[in-house]
């Protein structure tokens, strides 16, 4: 479980770029939602000191109970539909004394262990059919379960992070193009019918915020956050209005977008922070998505390699999501910019993630084993 690891191979440039990720969202939650900041400096405080201690357990030890760790996740989430929190017609809470817990967002690191461990073992006969079914089945269920809550946005991330995983893990190349060649028209088709309201899994709401994507003047009730925060970061210009700024027309001070301490925190980001704001801000999330890719290559085992391989996924892919519904170039949908929106669990989570990483990079391949 504990190892003696080499100070010289722990990887503090991953940490630099996590805090100081992390002190931008706090300072921009501040200016947000002022009430938030101290929640979330303790969720830092804390995050940081998970961390630690999962980065010098050995991951090694800890995937011997990955079958555990996945029926713990399918849990969490039989579990919300029981005793959960049901806010705004989705039940994916707990309320736990004031403190809200959401079982997804741990359970999209978790499932990331334990994909690492399932195709490390079956490495060898990964692109057999019955591997990849039942692959599919293991992802299928708790996919399910969190679509029910509902929660499509945590849907759509925990099977990109998959379909990375897998990808990596060194799924036939021809086996990726066939489903590409298939999924590109399937999606087209897809968008077709949820126009025309012809697809009876997406939920009248899931509809509503896609139309108003597609076009805002015909749907203003719907699109008016996305498109206030549009004007928001252009608003911000070069240098951006300030920290805290006073200015009334602002976002966060005019009430134009909800809670912009959560899924629009780049809103406020490029409004006060401007340009140089934001660069600095996507600069970081880069960072942090290669250097997870840069320790996956010197990992010494597959399962080390893919656990680098999905968090890396799941901070590109949030972040892309994230910043890319801010700007407009997606629907609005749920879902954090990593380590700078607010949301306790959801940093812990990462921070977890991170430690895993930190902790595949204490333990590196052999020079010789590299030759």
């Amino acid at each position: 479980m504990w190892k003696q690891y080499k100070l010289r191979n722990y990887k503090f440039a991953l940490i630099l770029y996590v805090v100081v990720l992390n002190v931008i969202g706090i300072l921009l939650i501040g200016s947000a939602s002022p009430g938030d900041q101290k929640k979330q400096l303790i969720g830092m405080i804390s995050g940081l000191c998970i961390m630690l201690v999962i980065s010098l357990i050995d991951y090694s030890f800890i995937l011997k109970f990955s079958w555990l760790i996945y029926l713990f996740s399918l849990a969490m989430l039989v579990l919300v539909f029981v005793a959960g929190d049901n806010a705004k017609g989705a039940q994916r809470w707990f309320e736990i004394g004031g403190f809200r817990f959401q079982p997804s967002e741990l359970a999209k690191v978790l499932l990331i262990l334990f994909f690492a461990y399932f195709f490390m073992k079956y490495e060898e006969t990964l692109n057999t059919v019955k591997i990849v079914s039942l692959s599919l089945v293991l992802v299928g269920i708790p996919l399910a379960m969190i679509a029910l809550q509902p929660n499509l946005s945590m849907t759509i991330m925990i099977a990109l992070i998959f379909c990375s995983i897998l990808f990596a893990a060194g799924l036939n190349y021809k086996v990726v193009v066939g489903v590409l060649v298939t999924c590109i028209p399937a999606a087209m088709v897809l968008l077709s019918l949820i126009i025309q309201d012809k697809f009876p899994l997406i939920r009248p709401y899931q509809i509503g915020r896609i139309m108003g994507w597609l076009y805002p003047n015909d749907y203003p009730d719907i699109a008016y956050q996305q498109q206030n925060s549009i004007m928001a970061i252009g608003s911000g210009q070069l240098f951006g209005k300030g920290l805290n700024t006073t200015d009334p027309t602002s976002v966060k001070n005019g009430k134009f977008i909800l809670e912009p301490q959560n899924d629009f925190i780049f809103a406020v980001a490029g409004e006060e922070l401007g340009f140089v704001g934001t660069a600095v801000i996507i600069l970081l999330l880069l960072f942090v998505t290669l250097e997870c890719i840069f320790i996956a290559r010197k990992a010494k085992d597959t399962a080390g390699y893919l656990i680098c391989c999905g968090v890396a996924a799941m901070m590109g892919f949030q972040s892309f999501v994230n910043i890319g519904v801010a700007s407009g170039l997606l629907p609005n949908t749920g879902v954090t910019l990593p380590f700078v929106s607010y949301g306790l669990t959801s940093l812990w989570s990462l921070y977890i993630g991170i430690g895993f990483v930190l902790n595949v990079g204490l333990q590196p391949k052999k020079y010789y084993e590299r030759v």
